[in-house]
């Protein structure tokens, strides 16, 4: 990673205030530096917005009034009133000879807008829907979840929580032994962690997304009910060893000490996020030795900020710790021998990839968009697999493009992801749950539903006998991963996911992905090649019918007779589909 220095604005925290000052801390780690500034307090907010232009025309034009008003003093102090009167024009503004031109000064007219809660985009104040996902102005998702409706107000909803609860008042009164070994993780505290900033809109990855999740677990009666919670606590500095250098450690330690701090652009820190990040961390271990140890049967991590980004030495993409990698190094403490990470947040978990690339007792297997790494954060392609004895022990599902729904994701599981996991046979299963791929997410724009991720969930609940662990971490649109969540949770509490797709057939584009890997991962993994065998002659098939259908598409039209003698004759063999044209793959 390229060492970067990223200037941030901090307040004191009460320690000199008036001190005017600029000073660079260096956070230990070799690759990140944190600048601070200490500005004076009390600053005109007038003066903030102006560029030094402005400053320097403002200057220069109080200059010019100034000399007009000491040469009309020194004038009237030296002439007498017959003198003043004969230079009159002394005394006249340059701007009064002709105010033909004249208009009276335009008032600054501010624009009100607001940002929409759901998806965070800008919009103007006389419209009361969001233009990008049309959430309502006054949108109670925050209280509701994904269950309060879109298109009204917070005062439409008390009926349908009043109907919701009804459903599930039965659940809230005591939960039983057998529906309550589902844990969720989660603490107020990991709130804190913002973006003091205020940038151009809000940063995406806010403290409303855990809102709107436990919003809509609230309101649907699952958590608090049927989920039991588990104490929080930060993890130590010991735990953290295992997964991060000390340096990377003690960078993040110290923005504790700062009121605004970043890592890179888009990875802020303020005095709250080490504390939230060690919370999130230490949520994840010990949900992971609860569930592997036999306290609980699955369980749910809500926590931020997010960590799959977060490698050895370098915190990036909104990460801090990395938990999921924490979580599958408690599990091997607590006697696990093999740990799979299923990663299918929209991003490619390179902090992940990078921790345990030489580790055979991990499996990495990771659904991202990639588009030949001109995707966030570029790493993440088929060819990526593992090194230094552990080939094959990283697996990743690399889509060349966004809009890929429940169908691609499915039949890469069922081609790709469930077969490689069969034959490693993990004592543990850890899902890395961005729901960034989700329909309507801002920064994934991909397709996959709630009843996608719930089809996921079901068929990776089949391993580890169970003993399956959910940590959340990208999704940006509340809505999107409220929902998404839920039915992840549900199917986590032994809920029917619904049909489930048997022949889930694929877009071309994930069609060509799934060969691709099954090509690459046949090495390491025998028992893909009747996979592949398969899957290449329905592409040979499915290859001629296209190239048919094409032929037939150029011949609706029929070229006049004359053609084949004159001028256009290449044109109407062509339209004859006489000319074998070069097809491009997809």
């Amino acid at each position: 990673m390229v060492s970067e220095t990223v200037q941030v604005s901090c307040a004191t925290n009460g320690e000199a205030d008036n001190i005017q000052s600029c000073k660079k801390r260096h956070l230990g780690s070799d690759e990140t530096t944190i600048a601070c500034c200490y500005d004076k307090m009390g600053n005109d907010e007038g003066d903030l917005g102006k560029s030094s232009r402005e400053v320097t025309d403002n200057l220069n034009c109080g200059d010019t009034q100034l000399d007009g008003v000491r040469k009309k003093a020194r004038l009237s102090k030296e002439l007498t009133l017959q003198d003043m009167y004969n230079n009159q024009d002394a005394f006249d503004d340059d701007d009064d000879d002709d105010d033909s031109d004249w208009e009276p000064m335009q008032k600054h007219v501010e624009i009100m807008k607001w940002f929409c809660t759901n998806c965070t985009m800008v919009n103007l104040d006389d419209v009361v829907h969001c233009d990008i996902c049309g959430e309502h102005k006054e949108s109670g998702i925050l209280r509701h979840g994904f269950y309060a409706s879109p298109f009204s107000q917070e005062a439409d909803l008390i009926q349908a929580e009043l109907e919701l609860k009804e459903i599930h008042k039965d659940l809230h009164s005591g939960s039983s032994a057998s529906n309550s070994s589902t844990l969720v993780g989660f603490d107020e505290r990991m709130l804190l962690h913002s973006e003091v900033e205020m940038k151009s809109h809000p940063h995406p990855e806010r403290p409303d997304r855990l809102r709107a999740i436990a919003a809509s677990l609230a309101t649907a009666g699952i958590f608090p009910g049927r989920c039991h919670p588990i104490s929080a606590r930060e993890i130590t500095p010991e735990e953290l060893q295992m997964v991060h250098c000390s340096e990377h450690i003690e960078a993040v330690r110290l923005t504790s000490r700062i009121f605004s701090s970043y890592f890179t652009p888009d990875t802020y820190a303020n005095e709250h996020s080490a504390c939230a990040a060690r919370l999130a961390a230490g949520l994840c271990a010990d949900l992971a030795s609860a569930i592997f140890s036999g306290h609980a049967k699955n369980g749910f991590a809500l926590v931020r900020p997010p960590g799959h980004h977060a490698g050895v030495k370098q915190a990036m993409g909104f990460c801090l710790h990395n938990n999921a990698a924490v979580a599958a190094l408690a599990a091997q403490v607590a006697g696990a021998k093999k740990v799979l990470i299923l990663d299918w947040d929209v991003h490619h978990g390179n902090g992940t990839q990078e921790i345990f690339e030489h580790n055979k007792s991990v499996l990495y297997i990771s659904l991202h968009r990639h588009e030949g790494g001109k995707f966030y954060p570029g790493t993440g392609s088929a060819a990526e697999v593992g090194s230094k004895g552990a080939e094959g022990y990283c697996v990743n599902i690399p889509w060349s493009r966004g809009g890929v729904g429940d169908n691609d994701y499915i039949f890469a599981f069922q081609h790709v992801v469930l077969p490689i996991a069969l034959e490693f046979a993990p004592d543990f299963t850890i899902i890395s749950a961005g729901f960034d791929a989700a329909r309507g997410d801002p920064l994934g724009c991909c397709d996959v539903t709630p009843a996608g991720y719930a089809q996921m969930t079901h068929m990776l609940s089949c391993l580890s006998g169970g003993k399956l662990l959910v940590v959340l971490e990208g999704g940006y649109n509340l809505r999107s991963i409220s929902s998404s969540a839920t039915a992840v949770i549900k199917v986590l509490l032994g809920e029917n996911p619904g049909e489930e797709l048997e022949d889930a057939i694929p877009s071309k584009v994930g069609l060509l992905t799934v060969l691709q890997v099954l090509k690459i991962q046949m090495n390491f993994w025998p028992t893909l090649a009747s996979s592949l065998e398969k899957l290449q002659a329905k592409w040979g098939m499915y290859s001629i019918e296209n190239k048919r259908k094409h032929t037939e598409k150029r011949r609706q039209f029929l070229p006049p007779l004359w053609w084949k003698c004159g001028r256009k004759r290449l044109l109407y063999h062509f339209l004859r589909g006489q000319v074998p044209v070069k097809s491009k793959g997809f």
